[in-house]
């Protein structure tokens, strides 16, 4: 059965320590995670064929090997400080049947490369997992699955959480969306119109305010799941009568997104029926917008 490697030093230890000695301290001690939550950090996670699993701070290397038997499709990767329990997990790997498709190191975590990953475990002392949080966030490829138990992440909110074992969390890296986005939008009758958005982001939350013209509305229901995200945006075009209602569906691929926009139109003579269209959105970032620039008096309403 599965087992994970966890240095959970108090406090007072961690206040006990010297300066420089700390980051030391924190991945000197060595404590196996129960079987059962760890068979639920490892469902939680939703291997997949051809995933790439990583332990920061492996120990003996029961979570990596569990990934692998779980999935014959999986590979993995252990990082560990200590070379005693590196050459363990090695050894136990080859017991296992699966030294062919998981590989231990004697390496410090914050040298690990997170790039080419799909989950991330671990379980260390908590200000630790903080301290990690920066690098995950700039190395990670966005819809990474990070599965810890007991301790958070800060301020980043878990994604999911197992049922049965509530300190088994799961947290899914959101691609980065903040800054200025730019798109046009040209609907069949009407001149093209010009987007101009501000995002505003924390981790998997966000929101936007965009403007058109000389309005200005805020976006409703952001959503964002790794590099998926979507959101509904109410705004007057000229030309048309009334708010328009968008939605808005794509997929961040760096500073471009693609996707398609859903537009509700009114039916004339019957405001309780709507005509929904489908169109092609591309949205860029940029350094610029123009959502500052001055507006004047004369605002529709």
């Amino acid at each position: 059965m599965s087992m994970h490697r966890a240095r959970n030093l108090c406090l007072l230890l961690v206040l006990m320590v010297p300066g420089a000695a700390i980051a030391q301290a924190m991945f000197s001690l060595f404590v196996g995670t129960r079987s059962e939550i760890a068979d639920r950090m490892i469902d939680l996670a939703a291997l997949k064929a051809g995933d790439v699993v990583v332990d920061l701070g492996s120990g003996d290397g029961r979570l990596v090997i569990g990934s692998a038997k779980a999935n014959a499709g999986v590979t993995g990767i252990g990082a560990d400080l200590d070379p005693k329990l590196v050459r363990e997990a090695t050894a136990r790997a080859w017991v296992e049947g699966v030294s062919e498709r998981v590989k231990f190191r004697n390496q410090n975590v914050f040298d690990t490369d997170l790039r080419k990953v799909d989950v991330i475990y671990m379980w260390l002392f908590p200000e630790l997992q903080r301290l990690l949080r920066n690098k995950i966030m700039a190395e990670a490829r966005p819809g990474t699955r990070i599965v810890t138990q007991m301790f958070d992440l800060g301020a980043w909110q878990a994604d999911a959480v197992d049922t049965e074992q509530q300190s088994v969390r799961m947290w899914i890296v959101p691609a980065n969306i903040a800054g200025n986005w730019n798109w046009d939008l040209k609907l069949p009758g009407l001149r093209k119109n010009a987007y101009a958005a501000i995002i505003d982001q924390r981790f998997q939350q966000a929101d936007a305010v965009v403007r058109v013209g000389n309005v200005r509305r805020a976006t409703r229901e952001f959503k964002i799941n790794g590099d998926q995200m979507s959101f509904t945006l109410n705004m007057p075009l000229p030309g048309m009568q009334g708010p328009q209602e968008h939605e808005f569906v794509g997929k961040v691929k760096g500073n471009v997104i693609e996707g398609k926009v859903r537009m509700h139109r009114p039916v004339k003579g019957d405001s309780e029926k709507y005509d929904v269209s489908e169109y092609p959105w591309r949205a860029t970032r940029s350094a610029k917008t123009r959502y500052f620039e001055p507006t004047g008096i004369d605002v529709p309403r």
